[in-house]
Parts: C-alpha cells; sequence; structure tokens
C-alpha cells in the first residue's frame, strides 16, 4: 500500500523528499531551536511534525515514502550513468569481460536495453570439444544493471559490474 498523506494535506511529492537521515536531521534540527524558546518535545515528537509538515500522516510513513524516493534515485542514477562510450567489467554467461557501451536503449519497469563491445571475445559454450565465441552482445539489465535471464545454474546472463576508466 503507497503512503498515505495527512489528512487534508498534499504530500511533498516523493521524488522531492530529503533523505531519512535528512529527515532526522530535520527534526534534530527542529527541536533545538524549540528547546531554545522554551518548548520541549521529544524527538519522536519532532519526527512526528517534521512528517506532518511534509503533509504525511505520520514519521513511519514519511520515512518509507523517503527511503523508497532514495532507492529510485540509486536505481536512475546508476542506469543515466550508463551511456554509450562507457567501458565496463562484468561477467556474461559466467565469463569475465571488459567491454565497451555501443548502445543504451531505456525500458519501461526500470529496465534498460544494451549492447556491448568486449575487449576480448568471450566464449559461450561450456563444453572441451566445442567453442562459440561472441563479442558484441546485447542484453535487457534491471535497475542493479544485473539481467533478469538466468543459465540453467541461475546465474544472470549479464552483469555490470564497475565502470571502468576511459
Amino acid at each position: 500500500m503507497p503512503p498515505q498523506p495527512a489528512a487534508g494535506a498534499t504530500p511533498l511529492a516523493a521524488a522531492d523528499l530529503p533523505s531519512p537521515d535528512a529527515l532526522k536531521h530535520q527534526a534534530r534540527r527542529l527541536r533545538q531551536e524549540l528547546d531554545k524558546s522554551g518548548t520541549k518535545i521529544s524527538h519522536a515528537k519532532a519526527l512526528e511534525l517534521v512528517a506532518h509538515q511534509l503533509g504525511y500522516r505520520d514519521w513511519n510513513t514519511l520515512s518509507a515514502a523517503s527511503a523508497a524516493s532514495a532507492a529510485e534515485a540509486v536505481r536512475r542514477h546508476n542506469q543515466m550513468q550508463l551511456q554509450i562510450g562507457d567501458r565496463v567489467a562484468g561477467t556474461y554467461l559466467g565469463q569475465a569481460f571488459n567491454g565497451e557501451v555501443l548502445a543504451v536503449q531505456r525500458m519501461g519497469g526500470g529496465h534498460v536495453r544494451v549492447t556491448l563491445h568486449f575487449d576480448s571475445p568471450v566464449d559461450v559454450v561450456r563444453f572441451d570439444s566445442f567453442s562459440a565465441f561472441r563479442q558484441r552482445v546485447s542484453c535487457t539489465l534491471d535497475e542493479e544493471l544485473t539481467a533478469p535471464a538466468r543459465t540453467s545454474d541461475g546465474r544472470p546472463h549479464m552483469r555490470i559490474e564497475r565502470r571502468l576508466p576511459s
């Protein structure tokens, strides 16, 4: 169930919410300022006041919305950072690779389709008596830059583990 706003209030859009840590810091500052003026409140009460101020019914609802927003921001950051010409390292069908991003296509559901050119061809067959090398591959990746498709032993077809210096 999505977070609900406080009665009669319009909550701050989730994409605009500060991180949970920043919200806690805001509550500490509020508590300190109220304390200076002679009004003592608990930290829990300060958290609730921050939540109401931003249009959420309580701290738990605000915290959940903020954490979800932060996770979405990380996902967008990971995918937005993947651009044509980037150098990346990872695994493809269990084989390590270094390569270059040739194409990036944003898809629905937080997925992205990428085409990579490996520095060295990767053998995609596990039999000793047969080999099939691939140097250019396309794959759909999720927000963690891991293919949802799996091999028979449960490994993702592809995982981009890190970006390399250009």
